[in-house]
Order: C-alpha cells, then structure tokens, then sequence
C-alpha cells in the first residue's frame, strides 16, 4: 500500500525523470557485500556475524559493515580493513545482486514514457561503474554519479544537482528516490520531489520520519504514482 508522508508538496506536472540511489533503491546488493565480508573474516580469522545487521548498514558504506565484524579493532583498525574489503567486494560484486522485485519493470515503464532516469549513489566510482556495467544500465541510466564524483556526497545536494545537469532534467520537474534519510536530505536541498522507499535497507530508521514527500512500499507503486501505463503488453 502506498503511504505518503505529509504531502508537503504536489507531484511536480510535466515531469522529466527520475533520480534513484543505487544499493537497496534500485538494487539489493547486500548478499554480495556479505560475502566479501565474510571472505574478510575468514581471512582475518574473526567469527563472521549474522546477515540481518550487516544489510541493515550497507547503505552506510564499507566501514559500516566491517564494523559488524571488526568494531573492536577501534576506528583505525576498521579503516585499515578497508582496502581489501573493496577488494574482495570487486571479485564477488553482481553474483548475487539483484534488482529489486518490481525495479526491472518500474524502469522500463518510464523509458517508455520517454523519461530519463539516473543514479546518485555515494559507492566509489570504481565500484558504481563496474556494477552499473555487470547490471546492464550503463547505456540506459542518463546520468551516473558516484561518491567520488566530487569533492561532496550526499546528503549535501551537489551530486543530485550534478545528475541533473548530465541527464538534462530540472530539478523542479524531477523525483529523487532513496532508502536513506540522506537521500531525503539530499533531494530535497537540490529542489526535487522526494520519494522515500521502505524496500531498501532504511540504516535501522524509519522513513516516514525523513520528511519525504512520498513513501512508497514498492517499485509498482512508484510507477502509479507517476501513471506509468504497464509495460506489459
């Protein structure tokens, strides 16, 4: 069921595109991280943890997860882990990750529509380009924007703008969607229609908080929300 969360604001007319963030928006890239992570205990001879808290933080980058494993190694012992962690997440990235249910779906109906869509995600580029590539989008997305991008990631709005500009969408005529209250933030300062979704990892909170403009519970709901006919024929 879609929920909407204060409508603090009308869908925009006219709209062009639609923005997404990457890992638990668009893709359930979770199992493969786990694994490079348990890889990394194996390794370092640590006891792996459950799956369950490590999906809930991928959202908030590698040393988010290593500290599932390794937090008692203090800050600088999590940053020195770093490097191989990426390392061993490049040599399993894509085996199991997977579009969420209804994604596949939701962004054929819009490129039928004739929308642009992109992606804003704050992975390193080298992972984004790699994975973006393995998925099959890297001739269909607009625009692609890493963490790495520029000198800011989100919440700060610079990368959604930048998405903006290389896909050719105004801000004003567009949606920007997440599973993270940065993603909220970010779209919002950068003057996009928000849309918070409760598929994706959420980092343990609750989005009908964020201040979205929209809360959607899944990917069909996004595309009725922006009357998208099926694509099914």
């Amino acid at each position: 069921m879609r929920t909407q969360a204060g409508m603090s604001r009308p869908l925009p007319e006219d709209v062009q595109g639609v923005l997404f963030d990457l890992d638990g928006t668009l893709l359930d890239s979770a199992p493969d991280l786990y694994a490079a992570l348990l890889a990394q205990c194996t390794e370092e001879g640590a006891a792996p943890p459950p799956y369950a808290p490590v999906r809930e933080v991928v959202s908030r980058g590698a040393r988010a997860v290593l500290r599932c494993a390794f937090a008692e190694r203090g800050e600088d012992g999590v940053l020195a882990l770093v490097p191989r962690y990426l390392e061993l997440y490049r040599q399993v990235m894509a085996r199991q990750t997977r579009a969420f249910e209804g994604v596949d779906d939701l962004l054929a109906r819009i490129e039928e529509r004739g929308l642009r869509w992109g992606i804003v995600t704050n992975k390193a580029a080298f992972l984004t380009d790699e994975l973006v590539r393995r998925i099959g989008w890297n001739e269909r997305a607009s625009a692609v924007i890493s963490g790495d991008t520029l000198p800011v990631k989100k919440p700060d709005p610079a990368p959604v703008l930048l998405a903006c500009e290389r896909a050719g969408l105004t801000p004003a005529r567009c949606l920007f969607v997440g599973d993270d209250q940065r993603d909220i933030a970010a779209g919002a300062a950068a003057g996009l229609y928000t849309v918070a979704v409760s598929w994706g990892y959420l980092d343990g909170g609750d989005p009908h908080g964020w201040g979205a403009d929209a809360v959607l519970d899944h990917p069909a709901e996004l595309a009725a929300l922006l009357q998208l006919e099926s694509s099914v024929a």
